[in-house]
């Protein structure tokens, strides 16, 4: 076991003993992290998707074309800095011209960071890590992903209800990958009044990079003119 898992399975254990040093250190990674966010001198996009995928796979050509999309419109594109589809909005982001950031994360298989980041931080710790993405973030674009993937959609959105953070647009790319998961939550979730009917007006859907890209600036344009941005 890893000295990042030791201290993770430590934190989650309902007792332990090293309470005030193991807070410092969490601490420091988002002082470390805040000051990273700083960097980024323009509007951000955070964009997510597999590590799994590989170079000329459908999904990494969206994700680097919706990279450098983004880097045309004048906005940087944050990741989780590690391969697959993060590699790839890097990779068009930097091709671009544009601002490139990776808040990568150490993990037991050892998740290298990209070559393709002009801003690189690596974090140990999840929770400090998912900070930085809402942090830096004028909206998120989602692309087809796992568990991590998934999990970020879903806090953003919780976020986004709760009012914890100000409305942006969460984008999802591929309607065919995402169509089932939007199918339950009509037929399951709303239907069965689990959420607000206009809960799900938070959620946007499209195939093609530049609508996604359009979906983001837009509403950012918008936060500007209200003085919300």
């Amino acid at each position: 076991m890893s000295e990042e898992q030791d201290l993770d399975r430590r934190l989650l254990r309902r007792r332990h003993e090293t309470l005030a040093g193991d807070v410092s250190l969490i601490a420091a990674e988002f002082l470390a992290g805040f000051q990273a966010v700083q960097k980024i001198d323009r509007p951000a996009v955070s964009i997510f998707g597999s590590a799994r995928v590989k170079a000329g796979s459908k999904w990494y050509a969206l994700a680097r074309e919706t990279g450098a999309l983004f880097a045309k419109e004048g906005f940087a594109v944050v990741t989780g800095g590690g391969p697959g589809v993060m590699e790839a909005a890097n990779r068009g982001c930097q091709e671009a011209g544009g601002l490139s950031v990776g808040f990568n994360i150490l993990l037991p298989h050892e998740q290298e960071p990209n070559v393709y980041l002009d801003i690189s931080l690596t974090f140990k710790h999840f929770y400090a890590r998912k900070t930085m993405f809402v942090k830096a973030a004028e909206g998120f674009v989602i692309l087809p992903g796992g568990f991590g993937t998934q999990d970020e959609l879903w806090e953003a959105l919780t976020l986004i209800q709760t009012g914890k953070i100000g409305f942006f647009p969460v984008v999802l790319v591929d309607t065919d990958y995402w169509g089932e998961v939007l199918d339950w939550l009509r037929s399951e979730v709303l239907d069965g009044g689990l959420v607000s009917p206009g809960d799900l007006d938070l959620l946007m859907v499209t195939d093609e990079p530049q609508e996604a890209v359009e979906m983001v600036v837009s509403c950012y344009e918008r936060r500007l003119e209200e003085g919300t941005a």
